[in-house]
């Protein structure tokens, strides 16, 4: 997401920070469920309409980076240049992501989701919105759309190789992996405009016409 560059836009985005730092150390010291949004509130020092105004649910608070990450990967289509490859560039996106959420101590915090049916529950409906945002840029680029079941399928899967690889043993190694099965999904859907993709690159060879 793009840095704040205003003082009021700078103040904004740190009391959010503080925010959100607060309510997550209350949640692994206290646990998810023993924490409310007004003993959040009280030890971030804000008023319970202030905490409101950043994030709509105490859910929320445990995923602050979700429309960062949505954005991301929004940008990650919106910004290709002309014959610009789209899966290596959701791959870097995913990887980036993935690294993100498997920093040290990262473990309680996944720990605490899996273990409350609500932020799973909210978890799931971040990655349906996620996929459907992604679907809709990748529709919504000519040189790129394929059906829009396809843009789905092909979302979905971005989506769900960010889940896989995040809980492997090896992130990096699953990232490769998985997206290898969707560059080959890809091939197979994408239109004659959108460019070629072979390990990542654009292999420069035209499409052949279907007798």
């Amino acid at each position: 997401m793009t840095a704040p560059t205003g003082r009021r836009e700078r103040k904004k985005a740190a009391t959010r920070q503080k925010i959100a730092d607060t309510a997550l150390r209350l949640f692994l010291e206290r646990g998810y469920d023993a924490v409310g949004i007004r003993d959040v509130a009280a030890e971030a020092d804000v008023a319970v309409t202030t905490l409101f105004s950043h994030f709509t649910s105490k859910e929320a608070l445990v995923f602050e980076q979700d429309e960062n990450f949505e954005q991301r990967l929004t940008e990650a289509v919106t910004a290709l240049a002309p014959h610009e490859p789209l899966v290596p560039a959701l791959r870097t996106e995913i990887r980036a992501m993935v690294r993100h959420c498997t920093v040290d101590g990262a473990a309680p915090v996944y720990r605490m989701i899996d273990e409350s049916r609500a932020l799973r529950e909210y978890e799931e409906s971040m990655r349906l919105r996620h996929a459907d945002a992604l679907a809709a840029a990748i529709a919504a680029d000519p040189a790129l759309a394929p059906a829009p079941t396809a843009c789905r399928a092909i979302a979905r899967f971005v989506i769900d190789a960010y889940s896989l690889a995040r809980d492997a043993a090896d992130p990096d190694a699953a990232v490769d992996e998985i997206f290898e099965m969707i560059e080959a999904a890809w091939e197979v859907v994408r239109p004659a405009s959108a460019p070629n993709t072979v390990d990542g690159r654009d292999d420069g060879v035209p499409e052949l016409p279907q007798p």
